[in-house]
């Protein structure tokens, strides 16, 4: 009689573990949801006060990091406090029940698992590779430290957005532009994507490095074919900080051994590698509630009471001779970042002209995490991610302007409002423009521009051209014009205008390298020189007044 009633209550038990994975499952839906709409906000015509940085601003990784690189910690960064408290009472949960990149990597290793049961069970198994993230975590905490913030370019979200930013959206906006429906013969573009684009007059972007970005992430998504969660088991640095946090977690799976089998099923699905099996390692374990579900003796449970403390290994399998190591490594990684000498006030790339409102370079170094939301906000798609030879290794992927692409608009502070660490301070329209109370220290300068007379129509080739002029921004204008009465080869006695860059005036907005009508190298071009944000970076001894 016993034995029946246990059979029929059977499929009961099934039903409530299968309640906890699809919990999980519309928890990582809800949360992913929420980053693509983050990504699609963060456009001029969207942005709408929404809190589109949110999910960066909850990273506690971006939260310790950018503490110990500048001290304190910055605006909405204390968010990251939440996801400490939710650890240190559930664990890992944030891999596998908020993280959207931890989603990513989940549902592609769901798609391609052909894996055979046995396969299954081996691959899920705990592996000393998997300190390697930990590893990682000292490396980018002591650079941290010592001033060179690198965590961007491992950090799960910043990944995610970057990868939205530069590669996924331009791959969005092409195929929206050249979208259309074949109606009774005739190429319509349907109403609906008119609605959804970026803009009126917006076409596609452009972002240089993107392909290196898309690789990048490509491998680590891929990998999962090779290893399960690959990324998220070996390199993912806010899952080793997780994972250091997480052994004083206070519930956690705990394994009857008393009910347990051994039949290893309870590896099938393990997300985390955690070893349910044995002695679970709670650091590893992502709280995914897999094991549970799948063991047939109920001897696997997530609780708070009755922990047989023999079964859990809480603390990572990481030596102190590791993570001595480890340290060296952070100590030899940090003068290998910063010896490429092109961020001092001293010696600077011209092309390293940062965004409006961005602070002092070694600054922005210590704030900017390489997340590009700033780059995603951009309405004329100036700012780029800086490649290797203009910002170095340590300001690889960070925002700079490339005026051959576009320029910076006169009224426009988007990436003000959506940068989450600050290295891109809040300012207004009054305060870039300097009116009103900003009048005394005028206009934001991002550089200036000059001119390259063997390139210019009127100056090398008696060609008359004025575009620069009209297309500066500034009154009065920064680019002026002086006539010049010469004789043509033809005999003709012609007159030019030509142009000249008043420095006090210029700043830097690069619409005139933009709009300069010799396209291969510019006649006008704008260096950082003589940016506001540097004393140093100057142009001019003293900017003149006009009288």
């Amino acid at each position: 009689m016993a034995e029946t009633e246990k059979k029929a209550s059977a499929p009961i038990e099934v039903r409530q573990k299968l309640r906890i994975t699809n919990v999980r499952i519309v928890s990582q839906v809800f949360f992913f949801g929420v980053f693509l709409f983050s990504v699609w906000a963060t456009w001029t015509t969207r942005l709408g006060g929404y809190p589109v940085s949110r999910i960066l601003e909850m990273d506690p990784l971006v939260m310790i990091s950018t503490m110990l690189s500048t001290g304190y910690v910055y605006r909405h960064l204390g968010w990251g406090i939440l996801i400490i408290a939710v650890t240190l009472l559930f664990g890992r949960v944030f891999c596998n029940w908020i993280c959207p990149y931890g989603t990513l990597h989940q549902f592609v290793g769901w798609v391609f698992n052909t894996r055979k049961p046995k396969e299954r069970i081996e691959s899920n198994a705990y592996k000393n590779l998997y300190i390697l993230k930990y590893a990682i975590l000292t490396v980018f905490l002591l650079m941290a430290f010592m001033g060179a913030l690198q965590i961007g370019l491992l950090d799960p979200i910043c990944l995610m957005y970057r990868t939205f930013a530069t590669v996924v959206a331009p791959a969005v906006d092409m195929g929206l532009d050249t979208a259309t429906l074949t109606a009774n013969g005739l190429s319509l573009e349907p109403k609906w994507l008119q609605d959804i684009k970026f803009g009126p007059g917006v076409g596609p972007r452009i972002f240089v490095g993107s392909f290196w970005v898309g690789l990048m992430i490509f491998a680590l998504v891929g990998a999962n074919v090779i290893l399960p969660r690959f990324f998220c088991r070996v390199l993912c640095p806010l899952g080793a900080l997780l994972g250091v946090l997480s052994r004083f977690s206070v519930f956690r799976i705990n394994r009857d051994v008393h009910k347990c089998t051994d039949c290893n099923l309870c590896l099938t699905r393990c997300e985390g590698a955690a070893d349910p099996q044995s002695q679970v390692r709670v650091s590893e374990c992502f709280s995914c509630m897999n094991c549970i579900d799948d063991c047939p003796e109920d001897a696997l449970s997530f609780t708070a009471f009755g922990l047989d403390k023999k079964q859990v290994v809480a603390a990572p399998d990481m030596s102190r001779r590791k993570l001595v190591f480890a340290g060296i490594a952070g100590l030899m990684a940090y003068p290998m970042v910063k010896n490429h000498g092109v961020n001092t006030d001293e010696n600077f790339s011209p092309a390293l002209i940062r965004p409006p409102g961005s602070v002092e370079e070694s600054n922005f170094l210590a704030k900017c995490i390489k997340c590009d939301q700033c780059i995603k906000s951009c309405p004329t798609n100036v700012l780029q991610p800086a490649t290797y030879d203009v910002a170095g290794l340590e300001g690889l992927w960070t925002p700079v302007m490339n005026f051959e692409i576009g320029h910076c608009q006169l009224k426009c502070t988007m990436c003000s409002e959506v940068c989450p660490t600050g290295a891109i301070r809040k300012i207004t329209v009054e305060e870039k423009m300097g009116k009103g109370k900003f009048a005394e220290t005028g206009p934001i300068r991002l550089g200036t521009a000059f001119f390259d007379k063997g390139r210019c129509l009127p100056h090398a080739m008696e060609i008359p051209c004025v575009v620069c002029e009209e297309v500066c921004p500034v009154s009065p204008k920064a680019i002026q014009t002086k006539d010049v009465e010469i004789k043509d080869v033809y005999g003709n006695v012609v007159v030019l205008n030509q142009p000249f860059i008043v420095p006090d005036l210029c700043i830097g907005c690069g619409i005139c390298e933009t709009e300069c009508p010799v396209k291969d190298d510019r006649a006008v071009y704008v260096t950082a020189v003589g940016e506001s944000r540097s004393t140093e970076r100057r142009l001019l001894l003293k900017h003149r007044v006009q009288a």
